[in-house]
């Protein structure tokens, strides 16, 4: 259903031209097949089921609007003339792309288009992203309304842009996906590390997108990036959902096969054509993964990539990653020297892993004390509980570690 939904509502809302009755016209035919399936069997070709019963949905509804009567007619005649050939022979696919462009459109917030993108194309319900978000279901709902306006009074059609539209709207698209993405990767707040729900769908919509646009480079990239990161997964928490750095990770339960479809796909990708900053970034993931041991990543190569991602990304994440990097090569007093230059950046400045660097690179330093405050300092600032925990424990430990020394005579 999750496969068929987003394919189904972009062809009802290419037809009709009317997202928001759209939407519903294609609930109300998942929840009659959710009714009648079991019972009846799963048709022969199920999509086009789905989308006979929305376009009756959308003719009865049609019928039932007073000042739209003039669109019965039409409305009927082209519901009448759906058949499965007509269906099979549509372009549902390149609905299915432009549905995903519409719900990541520039006008809308990021946040925004992360709920409308999971709503109309995921397939999730509103009170299963509320959740996720850690939000009541009621503002969840507000917010894919007021996008779902938003994207009525822009009259935006429902058409695939053209060529320099596609340009502006792939760089909101991707965007929005990385975004989901990252949240179920590692949680912005709440009890758990990760949202293993949000990172899947963040793949699938993904892979989604790549299948309708096989050729680009920068969406295979993200692929690649999303791929070789959640390979790490099982590594990454302990059994009481605790906290595991990179350098400690058992990388026996790194996810082989995935990793190894990763570096596929950036292989691929790689010769086609000019590089993209998601491109270098799952370089930068490969790198990562393809080290037998910590002690074997090659760094060197690492900070290589984040020069060149720094040329074209301001990201200040990008440049905190870099200084990280050139720590490893140079020294930490490198590292630290590069994170004084972002002290004036607001994007960043308060932000809970500017401290958390910093205190890794005064430990690395030998600057214990120093270390142990600004730990203390970036637990302060998150709030996801396994990371602020991993945080304090690091505190605790310096500080334990500084109280022994001062014992010794």
């Amino acid at each position: 259903m999750r496969e068929l939904t987003p394919q189904v509502l972009g062809l009802v809302a290419r037809r009709f031209r009317d997202f928001d009755a759209a939407e519903d016209a294609v609930q109300e035919a998942s929840i009659a097949a959710v009714m009648q399936w079991p019972r009846a069997g799963v048709p022969d070709n199920p999509r086009a089921w789905l989308t006979q019963v929305a376009f009756r949905k959308m003719a009865d509804r049609i019928r039932s609007e007073s000042a739209r009567r003039r669109r019965e007619t039409e409305a009927g005649e082209e519901a009448a003339r759906v058949s499965e050939t007509g269906v099979d022979a549509a372009p549902l696919e390149d609905d299915a792309l432009v549905l995903l462009f519409m719900c990541c459109h520039p006008a809308l917030t990021p946040s925004s288009a992360i709920a409308l993108t999971l709503r109309a194309v995921g397939g999730l319900t509103t009170a299963e992203i509320a959740s996720a978000f850690l939000v009541p279901e009621a503002t969840m709902a507000q917010r894919i309304s007021r996008a779902k306006q938003t994207i009525k009074a822009s009259g935006i059609p429902f058409q695939m842009p053209n060529a320099e539209e596609r340009g502006a709207r792939l760089r909101s698209l991707l965007h929005v996906l990385y975004l989901i993405f990252n949240e179920g990767y590692t949680a912005t707040s709440g009890p758990y590390l990760r949202r293993a729900d949000l990172s899947k769908q963040g793949i699938r919509l993904t892979r989604m997108a790549l299948r309708l646009q096989p050729d680009n480079t920068e969406i295979a990239g993200l692929l690649a990036l999303m791929l070789l990161t959640d390979a790490r997964r099982s590594a990454r928490t302990g059994p009481n959902d605790e906290l595991i750095p990179l350098a400690q990770q058992d990388r026996a339960l790194w996810d082989r096969e995935q990793i190894a479809d990763g570096v596929a796909l950036l292989s691929a990708a790689l010769p086609k054509g000019s590089v993209g900053p998601y491109q270098l970034q799952a370089a930068i993931a490969a790198v990562h993964d393809e080290a037998e041991r910590p002690e074997d990543t090659d760094w060197a190569q690492i900070l290589a990539l984040y020069e060149l991602l720094k040329r074209m990304s301001d990201n200040p994440m990008v440049i905190l990653n870099h200084a990280i990097a050139a720590a490893m090569v140079h020294g930490p007093r490198e590292g630290l020297s590069l994170l004084d230059a972002l002290k004036e950046d607001r994007r960043i400045a308060e932000h809970y892993r500017m401290d958390a660097v910093r205190a890794h690179l005064l430990e690395m330093a030998g600057d214990s004390q120093a270390a142990a405050r600004y730990y203390r300092a970036a637990a302060g600032k998150t709030v996801n509980l396994p990371e602020r925990n991993y945080l304090l424990m690091q505190a605790a430990r310096l500080g334990t570690m500084i109280t022994e020394l001062d014992k010794v005579p």
